[in-house]
């Protein structure tokens, strides 16, 4: 159908205008992201160089709303005539108030105030100075006012003077977030040291900030980070500022003895020094005199060590501690340095057990690798092993490491039960090695479970076909449970129409699955050969 256009001269027909094209805003994720361009189809007219030039930012999609607003310079309303009507109409009219202006821009020239979210999210959008002619003069001379805090924090165990000054018994933090945020660095600083002393026994503390330079009034509105002051939130007061009280106290260090009751010793042969050292592990709580102001210095370790650390309420009774310490000698006396600790706590279990859980667990930097952990879980599980009262021990969110660990040091436990002989390994895993190490080692079926694993590995000949299949089948029975999702299964088939239950089942990709198992399979029989590399060596 034509249309006749008023206007001077004789009249002229016209077919209809076209409808604008509204662009279609997908809150989809995997839509987020513009794919390439399609090829210009040979002969088509090309888009005009000021169009070009002009294209608005992309619409973020990653929460279902437009978070940007552009203005398209290319005709006095914003677009050129006979074209679609600006995005910012299309995305008033979807995404309502919040969003881009809800009507099209008037032919006056000028585009409605924007509203203050889009004015916000164009300046999100807008590309920084950085990013286009790169950084500024004193950008540059700020970014040198930044520290890496594992790099600045610097800690020792000191049990001579001479200590102070020894760059080898300097260590270094794994972790800061938790004190520094997410990025680890300290600003305002030039050469920062964060200096944490602790006295090897009763880690009485010397803790100094020094720097080489810092931001001062001559940077327009920048201060520096208030370092002191993250570093006392952490360590408790009476810690000392300067070297002279630090080693006064150090004098004073002969007198200090390990807290609460001896449970174990044992000894380490130590390479340098050519001789056996003599350990021993106390188990401790807050009733010993002292030990309440000892734990509060101790346990700042945790937030540089442990990823995800917390302070325990030391008020609560069902706490244990277990302190791991080194016997030397210095000047002809016997000392103690502090090497490890651990905390448990005891949960009630109805109606009148208890469930010991490991909360936490730390051997210091300058004492690993030399096998205290392993010594301190052993003491730990052979002193809950005796109590009538306790069920099974457990642990807190465990880490890959305190896995492997555990993993030793129950196999070392378990290896000399009845119920694990190498006949009665390979008939497979039975209710009578679960009951035996749960009553005789308090161990629960879970890790009765890895056990048996370790040990019938070492009873397979993995050479030999038949045994060897064998083995693989029994771990991948236990493995393949997530696989299978047989509840998962049965509830899509009363829930889903016939349809929707046949396309949910085409996604699962069975080869997938089977790669995965496979995958997961290799890397366990890979950790169980450590751990019996370990334990032969033992």
């Amino acid at each position: 159908m034509l249309r006749r256009r008023a206007g001077g001269g004789a009249a002229r027909l016209y077919p209809p205008a076209a409808p604008p094209q509204r662009r279609r805003l997908s809150a989809a994720p995997w839509e987020a992201a513009p794919g390439p361009a399609l090829p210009r189809p040979e002969g088509s007219p090309r888009r005009p160089a000021h169009r070009r030039a002009g294209r608005r930012p992309h619409a973020s999609k990653s929460r279902g709303r437009a978070t940007g607003a552009g203005r398209d310079p290319g005709g006095p309303s914003g677009r050129l005539p006979g074209s679609a009507p600006p995005r910012d109409s299309v995305r008033g009219r979807r995404l309502g108030a919040r969003g881009a202006h809800s009507r099209p821009a008037p032919s006056s020239g000028r585009l409605p105030a924007e509203s203050v979210p889009a004015q916000e999210n164009r300046r999100a959008l807008r590309p920084r100075p950085s990013a286009r002619q790169g950084l500024t003069p004193m950008e540059k001379k700020l970014a040198e006012y930044k520290c890496n805090t594992n790099e600045a924090i610097q800690l020792k165990l000191v049990r001579f003077p001479e200590d102070l000054e020894d760059d080898n018994t300097t260590f270094n933090p794994e972790y800061s977030h938790q004190v520094f945020g997410d990025d680890e660095v300290a600003f305002g600083y030039k050469g920062l040291k964060i200096l944490l002393y602790y006295i090897a026994g009763n880690l009485s503390t010397l803790f100094r900030i020094e720097y080489t330079s810092k931001v001062n009034e001559k940077f327009d509105c920048v201060e520096a980070d208030d370092v002191e002051s993250k570093i006392r939130e952490i360590i408790p007061p009476g810690f000392c500022t300067n070297t002279d009280d630090f080693v006064s106290l150090l004098e004073k260090e002969v007198n200090f003895k390990p807290f609460g009751m001896l449970l174990h010793t044992y000894s380490v042969h130590n390479e340098e020094a050519g001789e056996d050292i003599t350990y021993q592990i106390y188990k401790a709580d807050m009733t010993c005199p002292g030990f309440r102001e000892y734990h509060e210095r101790l346990q700042t370790f945790l937030m540089w060590f442990i990823e995800t650390a917390s302070f325990i309420d030391v008020d609560d009774e069902r706490w244990n501690y277990f302190i791991v310490f080194e016997k030397y000698n210095k000047d002809g006396a016997t000392l103690f340095a502090t090497v490890g600790y651990m905390t448990v706590y005891n949960y009630y279990v109805y109606p009148d057990k208890t469930r010991p859980r490991v909360s936490q667990m730390l051997i210091l930097p300058p004492f690993q690798g030399e096998g205290h952990g392993a010594q301190l879980l052993e003491t730990v599980h052979r002193y809950y092993m005796s109590s009538p009262t306790v069920l099974d021990i457990t642990a807190e969110d465990p880490s890959e490491n305190y896995i492997k660990l555990r993993d030793f040091v129950l196999v070392k436990l378990c290896q000399d039960l009845p119920c694990f002989s190498p006949a009665k390994l390979m008939q497979g895993f039975s209710q009578e090695m679960v009951m035996e190490a749960q009553q005789k080692l308090k161990i629960n079926k879970q890790h009765t479970r890895r056990v048996y694993e370790i040990l019938r590995l070492r009873a397979t000949d993995m050479g030999d076909a038949e045994q060897s299949r064998s083995y693989r089948l029994d771990v991948k029975r236990r493995l393949i449970g997530p696989y299978k999702k047989q509840r998962e299964l049965a509830k899509m088939r009363r829930c889903l129409r016939p349809e929707e239950l046949t396309n949910q089942l085409n996604q699962i990709d069975l080869n997938m699955q089977h790669e995965q198992l496979e995958e997961s399979f290799q890397q366990l029989v890979s950790d169980y050969r450590r751990v019996l590399e370990r334990l032969a060596q033992a």
